[in-house]
């Protein structure tokens, strides 16, 4: 019997793998939530098949997401990036990941972590909702009102409401898989 999945990632491979694998999953380690960061802030705009479709190529410009590196970018880097092919290239959001770098840290210093920044917005839990359909799901709450609004005053940029809550389902900060996918319960 096939398993049932979300109805945003059937018929793809590699969405239905990032579904099965990763999405919705909690995401305490700050490397990680720094490439899906960084990964929401290139698909503002854009859909995020498009970004997932250059995930490798993006780890492979962007020195694994090292977020020490990323954070000295400077303008020849930022030429280079700019005339890779294999990722989005915008200046804006280029630029922006440089400065979200350096906000990272700024909030790794503060609080210990940015995993225990960001994870506080939440308790420290997942919150699960019980939507039977994807298309219910909002595209943000009050909450991710909230977490872009304190990431922009400490400098982050392209954070808005819906990126942050994207960023939230995608590390697990809330569960919105459909109640009838097999990876509501396991996540």
């Amino acid at each position: 019997m096939e398993k049932h999945r979300c109805g945003w990632c059937v018929g793809d491979a590699l969405y239905e793998a990032y579904h099965d694998e990763e999405w919705g999953v909690p995401v305490y380690d700050d490397d990680t939530l720094f490439e899906f960061l960084i990964l929401e802030t290139f698909q503002a705009g854009l859909s995020w098949i498009t970004v997932l479709k250059k995930r490798e190529n993006f780890r492979k410009a962007l020195d694994n997401f090292d977020y020490k590196k990323i954070a000295t970018y400077n303008q020849k880097k930022i030429d280079s990036l700019l005339q890779n092919e294999g990722i989005i290239r915008n200046k804006l959001k280029i630029k922006a990941t440089i400065t979200n770098a350096q906000a990272f840290m700024d909030i790794q210093k503060e609080f210990g972590s940015f995993s225990k920044y960001i994870w506080d917005f939440v308790d420290g839990k997942p919150i699960k909702n019980s939507f039977k359909d994807y298309k219910k799901a909002p595209a943000n709450t009050p909450l991710s009102d909230a977490i872009s609004k304190d990431l922009k005053k400490r400098g982050f940029k392209f954070v808005g409401t819906t990126v942050m809550y994207a960023h939230m389902q995608a590390t697990g900060m809330v569960n919105d898989h459909e109640v009838n996918c097999f990876r509501y319960d396991e996540v």
